[in-house]
């Protein structure tokens, strides 16, 4: 079982992580860290950049322009991504940003939004996502940071769609069979689980993904379920009976 500091706050850096290197924080990670933590010199700070696992470092400069880390010890080593994706029809700003956490702390390895008919949002903002992403990996000890994809629509992802990658398509319109022992059926590999619009697929789409050889749908059970809840029920139940759970 691993142990985890969960006392020492967390930052993701893009610079390679090595004993001894110093490096000097950007100005929001250094203000968060003096004026929200208020940490000063020697204090302890863990970080990770999704390649070098993850270190204790200490507050080495604590000035009112710069903030300098110095790596001490790597705490653990890098463990390699999930292979679980993620894809789903955009929502508008703080439902999506909730979605996108809660799908990165269920172990999602790629982001993917999906553009259909009656997808609420006309554009993704990918920097916000990836920010989202990247909180949520820091808050939970996640050593890797998802994929982040440019939007497609759905007769894209169909078209260009691997068949050893089994879809998980959540179908509103499923038979409410119990949704682990259609998953029990299935042989562990890559998965990705998809999750429509707050509207529901419009008629030919949901042809279109049951007619797909690389698809299976399951219902989420009888209730209706808004997307960004949707996203947590699918995410669990894929990974309780094909994941890592």
């Amino acid at each position: 079982m691993t142990n985890y500091d969960f006392a020492a706050p967390r930052l993701f850096l893009d610079d390679d992580l090595t004993t001894g290197a110093t490096i000097p924080l950007e100005p929001d990670q250094s203000n968060y860290l003096r004026n929200v933590l208020r940490l000063g010199a020697g204090d302890d700070v863990l970080v990770f950049n999704g390649r070098d696992g993850e270190w204790r470092a200490e507050i080495a400069e604590a000035g009112k322009k710069k903030t300098v880390l110095a790596l001490r010890d790597r705490m653990r080593g890098q463990t390699p991504p999930g292979d679980l994706w993620y894809l789903f029809a955009p929502l508008k700003h703080a439902r999506l940003d909730y979605m996108v956490q809660k799908a990165v702390e269920m172990g999602a390895s790629r982001l993917q939004p999906v553009m259909t008919r009656r997808t609420q949002a006309g554009r993704v903002n990918l920097d916000r996502m990836r920010a989202n992403a990247i909180e949520a990996a820091e808050q939970c000890r996640i050593l890797n940071i998802p994929e982040i994809e440019e939007p497609q629509k759905l007769e894209q992802v169909l078209s260009n769609w691997n068949e050893d990658r089994r879809l998980i398509f959540c179908d509103e319109g499923a038979d409410m069979d119990n949704p682990l022992a259609v998953l029990n059926t299935l042989q562990k590999g890559p998965l990705a689980v998809l999750v429509g619009p707050e509207g529901g697929f419009d008629e030919s789409e949901r042809s279109l993904l049951l007619k797909h050889p690389g698809v299976t749908a399951i219902s989420l059970g009888p209730r209706i379920l808004r997307a960004d809840t949707a996203a947590v029920a699918a995410l669990a139940l894929v990974q309780a009976s094909l994941g890592d759970l």
